[in-house]
């Protein structure tokens, strides 16, 4: 019974590589359209016969095929069937398809709309077509892709929701590095740190303060570090092990000449304050009443900062629900 499983099973990937050998012909001479329309229709009939994985296969190794030849428009496409596969046959997420998808958009051209639509839909897809934000292992090899290309801002994005701590902070030595201002070196780790905790990452936001600190080359070592905001950040992270309300307030209160440096820090540390220290979430934008007042004079954000915060919330690079 299982031999005679084996052996169909072999047929079919016999019958697989003739028709990809084949196909693969027609490319090499050149006849892309049709080679495309053929592979679209070999696409639909394993699919309505439900053999998956030879359709995955096919369209995967088909894809490739194109992108070796420049043809993005047909490669691309081939690229969503593979992920039309993963959709309908419910298939589990493993490391090995989750590094064929990458593989496919690090083949796709970095401007075009394609691009944009299939990693969106591969990121569903991995948590299981959720509302969650993509499976951690995918947003990683996303990141290093994105980093190859020296796009530090998507690849940061990808890293915050990912655990790789550790290469996060090396892609932002690089970015501060390449990209930055001397004056800047702390800003770089210190967003990142508040994300990750802002996501509930605790692991990964210590991970690439110490990294970070460790291996730029504008850091003298520490700590304490010459640069106050890096302070800040180190004795957060230990606040948030301690979970002392009366200690973050202090530090949030005795660094607010650093924090005001951007106005998305208190932002972030409402958030950090709201997940780690129990603090209520603010009432209203006005933050109106007795409440409200205090929770202003623990944060330190006064109105004069209201605008500018409200103006960056739009663009916040995460969402932090």
């Amino acid at each position: 019974w299982i031999s005679a499983i084996l052996i169909q099973s072999a047929r079919n990937r016999g019958g697989v590589q003739r028709v990809e050998g084949k196909l693969r012909a027609s490319v090499e001479k050149g006849d892309y359209y049709e080679a495309h329309q053929m592979y679209r229709t070999l696409f639909f009939r394993y699919m309505s016969q439900a053999k998956h994985a030879e359709a995955r296969e096919l369209m995967y190794n088909g894809a490739l095929l194109f992108f070796s030849y420049n043809q993005q428009n047909s490669a691309a496409d081939l690229s969503m069937l593979v992920l039309e596969v993963l959709e309908k046959s419910e298939t589990k997420v493993e490391d090995d398809i989750l590094e064929s998808l990458a593989k496919l958009f690090g083949q796709m051209d970095q401007n075009s709309p394609e691009r944009v639509a299939f990693v969106s839909r591969a990121l569903k897809w991995s948590t299981g077509g959720s509302g969650k934000l993509g499976h951690p292992k995918l947003h990683q090899l996303l990141a290093v892709t994105l980093w190859k290309e020296q796009n530090y801002s998507e690849s940061r994005y990808h890293f915050l929701h990912s655990s790789d701590g550790e290469g996060c902070a090396q892609m932002l030595v690089e970015y501060s590095a390449s990209r930055g201002f001397r004056s800047e070196v702390d800003m770089f780790v210190a967003q990142a740190v508040l994300q990750f905790l802002c996501l509930k990452n605790k692991n990964s936001a210590s991970v690439v303060f110490s990294t970070y600190t460790e291996k730029h080359p504008s850091i003298e070592k520490g700590p304490p570090f010459v640069q106050p905001l890096l302070n800040f950040i180190w004795f957060l992270l230990l606040a948030v092990d301690g979970g002392k309300l009366t200690v973050f307030t202090v530090l949030c209160e005795q660094y607010q000449p650093s924090l005001k440096r951007d106005p998305m820090y208190n932002e972030y540390l409402d958030r950090i304050g709201q997940l780690f220290f129990g603090v209520p979430p603010k009432q209203s934008p006005s933050y109106g009443g007795l409440l409200g007042n205090l929770l202003n004079s623990l944060m330190g954000s006064g109105e004069d900062d209201d605008g500018a915060e409200e103006a960056q919330e739009d663009s916040s690079p995460i969402e932090l629900d």
